[in-house]
């Protein structure tokens, strides 16, 4: 008997080797993860299975010389997940978060993707993380572009000009074939201009930057939001044209009359659901919903019901139209989830095993104790 242990190491360059950036693809992965997620074959943290991750709490104040202390995004996160199907994998991500970091030159989040043999437990992979989350968080976005975007939709919005925009704007692209104008909005005029430039070249569309975020929701066929929390976007319902698709990767205040009005289609709404459970369970004092408060309110108020949200799981498996008419506007909100995480960790690795990328590592020939 076979006793020895080796997993494949991956840095980011091996990752883009292995197509790490290849959005078409991952699209593609997503759309398979989330017919998994409709059919109930896959599993998240807790109990329940729908947790997002388990994470350390800082306190306020530090309990010990050189605890880090709670800030904007300081955070240590583990996102664990099964994904039944062909990828038949266990994962994690694991990461680190300080709004800080980019004044050290690093990135908000670092980040590791580890995939495991679901019956042994072994580790198959380690590798960066950070282009799978970035990659899979925009992929969701085209995602639900492909599903819930009018047909032959031309013009898209792109409120803030970060690493998930430009994802969110790659997936765009893909579940918009007709795609031929793109406005973006950011606080930071010259970034927005500088992501316009990049992403107009890389995509053979027309990219722009516009001076308001009004501009940047009207006319368009769908709008991506992904700004980070120093500055959550404010959107009017009146800016939204008839049908337009609003896909959500961060958190956003939205009127409760667009919560009311327009069909909501979440990524998964049980995971979210556990989000309020949770918060609900603290001191009101100490309550803070971590996305989409407008609406959870609007659900504890009575004036929505949970029943009314649609999953993106059941729309990909039944192909059904989440509209109730057509100039319905689409609400298409996002959490994030580790099967995502592993879903694309587990096709990128397998392209990298094909192509003999990576390094060998053995965590033992024979253990020592079992």
């Amino acid at each position: 008997m076979d006793q020895k242990v080796e997993f494949l190491f991956l840095s980011q360059e091996d990752m883009i080797e292995a197509g790490v950036l290849d959005m078409e693809n991952c699209v593609t992965q997503m759309d398979a993860a989330f017919k998994l997620l409709g059919q109930g074959d896959c599993l998240m943290g807790g109990p329940s299975g729908q947790h997002h991750g388990m994470k350390i709490h800082f306190p306020k104040e530090a309990c010990g010389p050189r605890m880090p202390v709670d800030g904007p995004d300081r955070r240590f996160m583990a996102l664990v997940s099964y994904l039944g199907g062909d990828f038949h994998v266990c994962g994690t991500k694991w990461y680190g978060s300080n709004i800080e970091n980019p004044a050290r030159g690093l990135p908000r989040s670092i980040l590791l993707v580890i995939i495991n043999d679901p019956e042994t437990g072994a580790p198959l992979a380690i590798m960066d993380g950070n282009l799978i989350s970035a990659m899979r968080t925009g992929a969701v976005i085209g995602l639900g572009a492909k599903y819930l975007v009018p047909q032959n939709a031309e013009v898209a919005g792109i409120i803030a000009a970060g690493v998930i925009s430009k994802t969110s704007l790659m997936a765009l692209a893909v579940g918009m074939p007709n795609l031929k104008e793109v406005k973006v909005f950011d606080i930071d005029h010259e970034k927005a201009e500088a992501f316009s430039q990049e992403m107009s070249e890389k995509l053979g569309v027309k990219v722009y930057a516009v001076d308001h975020m009004e501009s940047a929701v009207r006319e368009s066929d769908a709008i991506s939001s992904a700004a980070s929390k120093i500055k959550v976007p404010r959107f009017e319902t009146d800016w939204f044209k008839p049908g337009a698709f609003l896909g959500i990767s961060s958190d956003v205040y939205l009127t409760d009359d667009f919560w009311q009005t327009s069909k909501v289609v979440a990524d998964n709404w049980k995971m979210h659901v556990e989000w309020r459970e949770d918060t609900l369970r603290l001191p009101e004092k100490e309550r803070q919903f971590p996305l989409y408060e407008d609406l959870h309110n609007l659900i504890i108020d009575g004036r929505i019901q949970d029943s009314d949200i649609l999953e993106m799981g059941d729309i990909v498996n039944s192909g059904v139209e989440a509209r109730d008419r057509e100039a319905q506007t689409v609400a298409y909100i996002t959490g994030g989830m580790g099967i995502e995480d592993s879903a694309w960790g587990h096709a990128v690795y397998q392209n990298a095993k094909a192509r003999g990328l990576g390094q060998k590592l053995k965590l033992w020939d024979k253990p020592l104790w079992f």
